[in-house]
């Protein structure tokens, strides 16, 4: 088995994506790093590549990977894959990583892996390491089939770690056939963020069921502003409409790490805990003693989370002069 490892690049928001940098990190560290980088992208997009560990960035700028879905991209990279056979292709696991590897594992025959944690080569192939239940657990899978190995990876998983480089580039044609074109982007709708953003900041301050209301996420907003951070939610509570999907934190949500977070009113599915359980500190408001939140939590406070977080609101605005 080679050491060729690939890393499908992502564009998020005119920027090489964060989980794109980290899994280039971990290729990097383990073998020969390799980025493949389709349609529209920054004129420093190739250079952040390399200062991430990329000796080489398979590139095409052509519009047609941004014009229609998944096929031209799946085209691009099967070719790609045939020609040079690399070990392993990372994938993160964002709508378009899913679609491309499904499509990728589909061809090929091949299987892929998703959530992936961590991963190794050994013995010839490679082998993954997927968090379990919340993260209680950490389980191991490998992949039988011959050829490249697929794996998606869970956005947070590594750490972002420069190691530059000045890659080499090679240019890739664009798909021509029609079969690649017969589901065509119509429109794309941007919906512009409000304050910090879950995957940046370094507190989130997230809400359950417990809160029982959605105007009750006022307090929450209060106290992330205080603290500099975004304000988070449970699966329950955005299926319940009292806030967007884009504030879920969990298995189905986003992901996040940051250096402290504060769960109120939740009780600690397995769900939630997938999203947020690698965060540095975590503190927990819960009324119930048995809440399943308070065996992950460095700080646990049993208590009315309308008594507490009044309190600390008032708290921390004496502190500050307000």
């Amino acid at each position: 088995m080679s050491d060729l490892i690939w890393v499908y690049a992502e564009v998020v928001e005119e920027r090489i994506s964060t989980t794109t940098l980290e899994m280039l990190t971990k290729a990097a560290e383990l073998g020969a790093a390799e980025a493949v980088l389709l349609g529209p992208a920054p004129d420093n997009a190739v250079a952040t590549l390399g200062e991430y560990g990329a000796r080489k960035v398979y590139r095409s700028a052509d519009s047609v990977f941004a014009d229609y879905l998944t096929a031209p991209a799946a085209d691009a990279v099967a070719a790609l894959i045939e020609k040079h056979k690399p070990a392993v292709m990372l994938f993160a696991s964002s709508y378009a990583g899913r679609d491309l590897a499904a499509a990728l594992s589909a061809r090929f025959d091949s299987g892929a892996i998703a959530d992936v944690g961590d991963f190794i080569l050994k013995d010839g192939s490679v082998e993954a390491t997927i968090p379990a239940l919340g993260g209680s657990y950490q389980n191991t899978s490998t992949l039988v089939s011959p050829g490249t190995k697929l794996l998606l990876v869970r956005p947070k998983s590594f750490e972002p770690a420069q190691r530059p480089q000045t890659p080499q580039v090679e240019e890739v044609p664009a798909p021509a056939s029609a079969e690649a074109k017969r589901i065509r982007v119509t429109q794309r709708v941007t919906v512009k963020p409000e304050g910090p953003q879950l995957e940046g900041s370094n507190v989130v301050v997230s809400g359950g069921r417990g809160l029982k209301a959605p105007e009750h996420f006022e307090m929450l907003k209060q106290l992330a502003e205080l603290l500099g951070g975004a304000v988070g939610a449970t699966r329950a509570v955005v299926d319940a409409g009292w806030v967007p999907y884009s504030m879920q934190v969990g298995q189905t949500g986003k992901t996040v790490k940051p250096n402290i977070y504060i769960a109120c009113g939740i009780s600690g599915a397995v769900q939630h805990l997938a999203g947020m359980k690698a965060s540095k500190t975590i503190i927990s408001i819960n009324k119930d003693p048995e809440a399943p939140i308070f065996k992950f939590s460095d700080l646990g406070i049993v208590g009315d989370v309308f008594q507490v977080l009044p309190q600390l609101l008032e708290e921390l605005k004496k502190r500050k002069g307000k």
